[in-house]
């Protein structure tokens, strides 16, 4: 359900650091919201050299993004709990100055969204979704969870 995309620019990750970061994701996201860990991807990118402008000029620091695009309808509280918990994972696991971190979250309805092959269900309504899905998806999502 939700996709978190990290971009990082004019730094490097190493790949301890992508999965440290990838499992604090994963695990805030379980906790704060309620849905399970199998639904949480997180996918790297890097931009090029040269490729990052601010107010038209290039940008020497390194920053680091997130983007999290999630199901709409949780309340403000738990989007702020969210939002807040996964800025500190990235400064926890970058060595980046929290200024150099920028979090973003797009609620996307879950009639909208399409996962494992399945229109997703409503906040709350994990259950009866995964209990119609068929018995071997359910036993590789099950695999999957933490």
């Amino acid at each position: 359900m939700p996709t978190y995309t990290v971009t990082n620019s004019n730094f490097n990750l190493t790949s301890k650091e992508q999965k440290k970061i990838a499992e604090g994701i994963t695990k805030i996201h379980n906790i704060v919201t309620g849905a399970n860990t199998y639904f949480a991807q997180v996918i790297f990118n890097k931009t090029k050299k040269n490729n990052h402008f601010m107010g038209g000029k290039k940008v020497k620091e390194p920053s680091l993004f997130l983007l999290g695009q999630i199901r709409a309808g949780r309340p403000k509280e738990t989007k702020d709990k969210l939002i807040s918990e996964l800025k500190d994972i990235l400064v926890q696991n970058s060595e980046l100055d929290e200024t150099q971190v920028w979090v973003y979250i797009i609620d996307l309805p879950p009639s909208q969204m399409i996962e494992y092959g399945a229109v997703l269900p409503d906040s709350g309504k994990e259950k009866e979704w995964f209990s119609n899905l068929s018995q071997k998806l359910r036993k590789k999502l099950s695999a999957l969870e933490k």
